[in-house]
Order: C-alpha cells, then structure tokens, then sequence
C-alpha cells in the first residue's frame, strides 16, 4: 500500500467547517419556509442562526476561493481538460453499472489531479454557480439598507427568493449524493478518513493480482524464468 496526500490541512479545516455550516443553513431555512419568513420577528432564533451562518458561509467560500487560488488548487483540480473529456464515458459508466459488480474504479487521484471528470462537473458546478448564486441571493435578504431598497424599487423580493431556495434544494440535493459517494471505497470510511487525515492509501500495482500474474511480470522470479 502507497499513501498520497491528496487534502491539505487548510483544506480539510474548510471542509469540515462548510460542510457545517451547510447543514446549519438547511435545517434553519427549512424552519423558516415551514413556518413562513412573513411571520418571523427579527430576532427569531432561527432567522438569526441563519443569518450568521450565512455570512460564515461567505468568509469560508472566500478563504477557499483565494487559497485554492494561490496553490493553485483551482487549476489543478477544477479545470476540465481533454484528457477529462475522454474519461467521462467511461467514469459515468462505472457509476451506473461496473461499481456495482466491485469492479475497479478507472480513476486513480493524485495531489495533481484530485477529481475524476464527473467530480469536477459536479463540484465545479457547485463551487462556481450554485454557492456564488446562494450567497448573492442570501445576501440581498439581509438586512442591508442600500440592497432591500432596490429590491423594493425593483419589485424582484419573489424572484430572487424562488433563486435562493431552488439553490438551496440543490446544494441539499448535492450533500445527499455526496455523502452516499463518500461511502463508496474500499470501506464506507475510505473516503471520509482521507478528508480527515489528508492521505489517501492505494494498494501496488502488483497488490491484489494472482501469484501467476506477478511472478510472470518479474522476470527475475524463478517462475519467470522457466515461462521465458
């Protein structure tokens, strides 16, 4: 087994952070749409709690954007390349069909490339259009004076709370899945100590294979020899 250090400490901090940050805001703002923004006082807890989480939210989609930017994280792991392009067919695939007969996944992570295609549409998506839109929206319902006058102005108070919740449907939508996948390795717990740990273990090449295979691919092996 070879250990690759695919999350960095930052990283993982934000990660784990977000990610609670994320479930505060779900289960606050299903509070509020069960019992109705209209009916909430401003200093109901649960507008309150939403209402920080929400702006906690912004600073660590911040962090990670300018620290994935500096270590050029961005680049490496979200950009979609030709070779991406190629491996779609076969990533979705293995997905809906090949995983389920414990066949090998075609994707190998390194510190360079991180994501297989269908990860870094799902995350770039997330990370690039859903978050940017559910915190522009989120931030156009606080109480800012300059923001809610012109939302006011512009009669846009529906629209831009239909935007906010179907973005927030999706995230919802996005957390399920990704916990589901996250459970899909070796063990349920793979994935999910490397995100904690930072290291990834992946076993050798000639690991898992039969004694054949192996003392065929050494030709210095005594069985080797006598194939040869």
């Amino acid at each position: 087994m070879k250990r690759i250090y695919l999350h960095t400490l930052p990283l993982r901090i934000w990660h784990w952070v977000n990610a609670l940050m994320v479930i505060i805001l779900i289960i606050t703002g299903s509070q509020l749409r069960i019992s109705g923004i209209a009916s909430l006082r401003p200093h109901d807890p649960a507008l309150v709690v939403h209402k920080y989480a929400g702006w906690a939210m912004v600073v660590f989609y911040i962090f990670w954007f300018a620290y994935s930017l500096i270590s050029k994280d961005l680049s490496r792991n979200y950009v979609i390349g030709r070779h991406d392009l190629k491996g779609i067919f076969k990533q979705a695939i293995f997905y809906l069909f090949l995983i389920f007969r414990g066949e090998q996944n075609p994707f190998r992570p390194s510190p360079d490339n991180k994501f297989n295609p269908l990860q870094k549409i799902a995350y770039g998506a997330i990370m690039f259009i859903f978050a940017p839109v559910l915190i522009i929206t989120g931030l156009l319902y606080t109480d800012i004076a300059f923001l809610r006058k012109y939302m006011l102005l512009w009669n846009i108070t529906g629209i831009v709370d239909a935007i906010h919740i179907i973005a927030a449907y999706v995230f919802s939508l996005f957390l399920v899945i990704h916990v589901y996948m996250a459970t899909l390795g070796p063990t349920p717990l793979f994935h999910i100590n490397a995100m904690i740990k930072g290291y990834e273990e992946e076993p050798d090449e000639d690991e898992g294979k039969p004694d054949c295979e192996v003392h065929s691919a050494n030709p210095g092996s005594e069985t080797g020899n006598q194939r040869a």
